[in-house]
């Protein structure tokens, strides 16, 4: 199968994931390819004619499109067009989400690997999971290798890619930067496991990949940012449709901004970050013993909280939502509402207006949904 480089691989605010006009003649093949399948993907089947009308491409263009998609199996043609009693009947094609699968790995939890085979459309077919036994850099490597090998091998389709959630810092080749918890540092995962498994993989921060997920597969809007609540406390932020990537690829760090002057000790070495007070361990040891409502007032004082730290960021990039990802039973309630009123209260109204804060709709699929978007992503041009 092809590999298509389209501007949706293009980095930076105005480089949108998804194709939606033309470009410049030297990509404009793959370019096109990923408006197709793109239309077909979130629209579902359509004739010739309307591809062309969608796409603003020519008939003749479509027309070697549609034929070069079927001779890949990536298309289908399912039968004439319903509805339409004049001229020649139109034949309607649709992208074949079930006839390819994706392998997704969940490197988010500490204590255990998570992994899916999943079809186009972001539904596991197959789940697995592995303890990590304390594992740490290149024997985790190896670890996940061999995890990653178990999953293509449960396929059922034709496997067109890895996707993997990593803790960490990683850049845009796949390259984890600094993973502490993992001893990673400068790495290229990306390129390790391609070589090993023989198979295209991509490899992004999985706070990161939450917001991909959520982008794709959970209807959030194209201005948004998804806070995923675990052992840690990460960030995607997605803006006009692109993944924020930041000057060293590190953009959605929320969890190391101090929000607690002489505040307790963090895992980064410093006091007082976000991640001290809002990670499950603490949330969980803050209600520990409390009756039900002086739990939900220690929760709404962490929801103040984050809405305090939420609102620079939620002003300065006009989000219209905040999506919260992790354990329900602490964060969609007092926390939430708080948290909600406070960044209302702190944002410019015009930007407030319509402005929601709610639970992620994958909840713990949410990183394994964005692994798998980023192969749709980098292998099909779809997102």
């Amino acid at each position: 199968m092809s590999t298509p480089t389209t501007r949706t691989a293009r980095r930076g605010l105005g480089a949108g994931l998804r194709a939606t006009s033309k470009v410049l003649p030297e990509h404009a093949r793959a370019h096109n390819r990923a408006l197709v399948l793109q239309h077909l993907f979130h629209e579902g089947p359509t004739s010739r004619a309307d591809l062309a009308r969608a796409t603003s491409l020519t008939r003749v263009t479509i027309s070697d499109l549609v034929n070069v998609l079927l001779a890949e199996g990536l298309v289908e043609e399912l039968g004439v067009q319903p509805g339409r009693r004049v001229g020649k009947p139109a034949i309607l094609v649709g992208m074949r989400t079930d006839a390819y699968q994706i392998v997704a790995v969940d490197l988010s939890d500490d204590a255990v690997m998570r992994g899916a085979v999943m079809t186009l459309t972001g539904e596991a077919v197959v789940r697995r999971s592995l303890p990590v036994a304390g594992q740490v850099g290149d024997e985790l490597v190896g670890l996940l290798t061999r995890f990653a090998r178990t999953l293509i091998s449960a396929a059922t389709r034709p496997v067109i890619g890895v996707g993997v959630g990593s803790p960490g810092v990683v850049d845009d080749s796949g390259r984890v930067i600094e993973a502490p918890n993992r001893q990673w540092t400068d790495l290229p995962l990306a390129a390790i496991l391609t070589d090993r498994l023989a198979l295209p993989v991509h490899v992004a921060n999985d706070a990161n990949s939450a917001a991909l997920g959520e982008y794709t597969y959970g209807g959030a809007a194209d201005s948004m940012l998804v806070l995923t609540v675990g052992q840690g406390v990460g960030a995607g932020v997605m803006v006009d449709g692109s993944r924020v990537h930041g000057a060293v690829d590190a953009a959605g760090e929320l969890g190391h901004v101090t929000v607690v002057d002489d505040g307790e000790l963090c895992a980064c070495g410093r006091r007082g970050c976000l991640e001290t007070v809002l990670a499950a361990p603490a949330l969980r040891r803050a209600v520990a013993g409390l009756d039900p409502a002086a739990a939900d007032e220690a929760l709404a004082g962490v929801g103040r909280t984050l809405g305090t730290a939420l609102a620079p960021v939620v002003g300065a990039l006009n989000l219209g939502e905040v999506l919260l990802s992790g354990p329900a039973d602490l964060l969609d309630g007092a926390l939430r509402t708080a948290a909600l009123q406070t960044l209302t209260d702190r944002t410019m109204p015009a930007t407030a207006v319509g402005l929601r804060l709610r639970m992620a709709t994958l909840d713990e699929d949410v990183v394994l949904a964005g692994a798998a978007v980023l192969v749709l992503a980098a292998q099909l041009g779809v997102s």
